[in-house]
């Protein structure tokens, strides 16, 4: 079977995708869309950020995309934060067929991860990379036996985050906070207060007892 995976440059998402790639003997990783010059069965498409159009998806057999929502519910942008954010520990990752209207298509597997509710974003993302690395195996592994199902029931859509929405009310606790403080990114969007017109910025770290300090 000839697979192909795809996933966009300078991300936190390439090494998993490599990861898969080591997985998958017959899998080829690209970083764009238009340097797959030739036809594959598969195409996991994996935390890719530019649009696809239907030319694309119709030379390949399979074009699949996993997000980490029940879909319909929680199509969009950052599904996993949105739904840590609102305070779920229990995250419905869906792997569907892609279309050329975002987050559409039949949907071939659905699997929940279970989170504790104190993991942080570096291992949030790692959830969700492993999460997304058995789902595609799982969907070779049963190919093609797999049957299709529409998605059904009422659409949802979460907007893209932005390092505003990593902003701290200061007159609020540090537990209402707590799920925000989880999904902010010490390096790329961190948590930050704003006080008398001067802006803190927050990091957080999970203390490791047996080393002594979460650094």
């Amino acid at each position: 079977m000839k697979v192909a995976i795809l996933t966009s440059p300078n991300q936190w998402f390439i090494p998993y995708a490599k990861e898969l790639q080591d997985k998958i003997p017959s899998a080829k990783l690209y970083f764009a869309h238009e340097d797959l010059e030739e036809s594959y069965e598969v195409v996991f498409i994996l935390s890719y950020h530019r649009l696809i159009y239907q030319e694309f998806l119709d030379l390949h057999t399979y074009n699949i995309v996993i997000h980490a929502s029940a879909l319909p519910r929680g199509k969009g942008w950052s599904p996993l934060f949105w739904q840590v954010l609102e305070g779920k520990a229990s995250i419905v990752f869906t792997l569907f067929n892609a279309e050329e209207k975002a987050d559409n298509g039949a949907i071939y597997l659905q699997e929940t991860l279970h989170l504790s509710g104190l993991e942080l974003y570096e291992e949030l993302r790692e959830k969700q990379a492993r999460m997304c690395q058995k789902l595609c195996l799982e969907f070779l592994e049963k190919f093609p036996t797999l049957s299709p199902k529409a998605q059904s029931g009422e659409e949802s859509f979460y907007p893209k985050r932005t390092p505003k929405d990593s902003e701290l009310d200061i007159n609020q606790s540090l537990e209402s906070q707590f799920n925000l403080l989880r999904i902010a990114s010490n390096e790329e969007f961190p948590a930050f207060f704003v006080k008398n017109g001067k802006k803190f910025v927050l990091k957080i770290y999970a203390y490791d007892s047996a080393g002594g300090g979460g650094e």
